[in-house]
């Protein structure tokens, strides 16, 4: 477990958080652009030093202000991995990863094998290359080796995809879920794009000004009314993790949630885990079961509030069973002629089509 407890102030900025990161998983530090994100991690990397507070990662106390400890950045394993990869250029990527191994200390265990980094992050082809043979993806790659052969103990990913157009961080992106499934490593994650989160986080710090708005697994931040003012009305939806049961008739993979079964267009094995964001836009509220539609996915739900939205519509929440939650984007008329309030019991429709998943690698034990 990492725990953070850090304050800095510099001019008219100050940072003031409290958050811890769990064992194993990534947690990402999500907000918009001058949140303090990048600053939460010099700070734990030992970059930056703080006014006062305490990091700790399971009995280790790296910095504590109260008792005047504040471990060098040398001496913290801590692995950090930046927009650019910072990649030496006089060396081959064999060079580079070899550096990384050699920052360890005389003696220290190597639980990270270095051609079990070459495997999971595909750098077997790259290393004889320089890095100005590389593209920006592979150079990430090779950067993000270079940290783990130093047998980190916690790792530090600032915005690691900031700098790649869509093609290379679709590129990159699968790496990032091998490292988060094969790993037991704890990562903290920065990043402004909430897609990137969607796809690699278990857990999710709110940042605004330089505070924490929220905290906790992405299903619950996912419908915090702060996070809808920062992605937009568009990009609000819930977030669910579920379950693959099996693959239907018509080709489409069965999923488990809550008390209910969805079917989504993603093909998958049984067992694995899955990670869905169902956006509020796409979600039709009947007041009865409907029939004779094409729509795949009607669901049983019952309402947990109605709140005002963005224009004239309403968000509704709709609980599907065992803590699954959705949300519904209505306008406040609809809302009205269908007298949705809390306990009523209503149907939710659901395109397969529209839903995004995101398979976790290791099927469920």
């Amino acid at each position: 477990m990492l725990q953070v407890q850090l304050r800095r102030r510099r001019g008219d900025f100050s940072l003031d958080v409290n958050f811890a990161a769990p064992v194993p998983g990534i947690t990402a530090l999500f907000g918009r652009s001058g949140c303090g994100k990048s600053t939460v991690i010099s700070l734990i990397a030992g970059l930056l030093s703080p006014d006062a507070g305490r990091v700790q990662i399971s009995d280790d106390v790296l910095v504590d202000g109260e008792r005047h400890i504040e471990v060098d950045a040398r001496h913290r394993r801590i692995g950090v991995v930046f927009q650019e990869a910072r990649l030496f250029p006089h060396l081959s990527v064999l060079g580079n990863l070899q550096y990384g191994a050699r920052r360890l200390p005389h003696g220290a265990p190597t639980p990270i094998g270095f051609d079990d980094v070459v495997t999971l992050l595909g750098l077997g082809a790259l290393t004889a290359r320089r890095p100005h043979e590389l593209s920006g993806g592979e150079k990430q790659r090779v950067s993000l080796g270079r940290a783990l052969l130093a047998q980190p103990r916690l790792l530090l990913l600032d915005e690691p995809l900031a700098s790649l157009d869509l093609a290379r961080r679709e590129e990159v992106l699968p790496y990032f879920e091998k490292l988060r499934d094969a790993l037991a490593i704890p990562i903290v994650y920065v990043s402004h794009q909430f897609d990137e989160v969607l796809r690699l986080a278990t857990r999710v710090v709110l940042l605004d000004a330089g505070r924490v708005l929220a905290d906790g697994d992405l299903a619950a931040v996912s419908r915090h009314p702060a996070l809808r003012e920062i992605v937009g009305p568009d990009a609000v939806g819930a977030v669910m993790s579920g379950v693959i049961e099996r693959t239907d008739d018509a080709g489409l993979t069965v999923v488990r949630i809550g008390d209910a079964q969805l079917v989504v267009d993603e093909p998958a094995t049984a067992g694995q885990r899955i990670q869905i964001q169902v956006l509020a836009r796409d979600v039709i509220i009947a007041a009865s079961r409907p029939t004779g539609l094409s729509v795949r996915n009607v669901v049983a739900a019952r309402v947990v509030s109605v709140t005002p939205d963005v224009g004239r519509a309403v968000l509704v929440e709709l609980d599907i069973g065992r803590t699954a939650t959705l949300l519904a984007r209505v306008t406040a008329r609809a809302s009205q002629e269908l007298e949705l309030a809390p306990q009523k019991d209503v149907w939710a429709l659901i395109k397969a089509v529209s839903l995004r998943g995101h398979l976790f690698s290791a099927p469920r034990r």
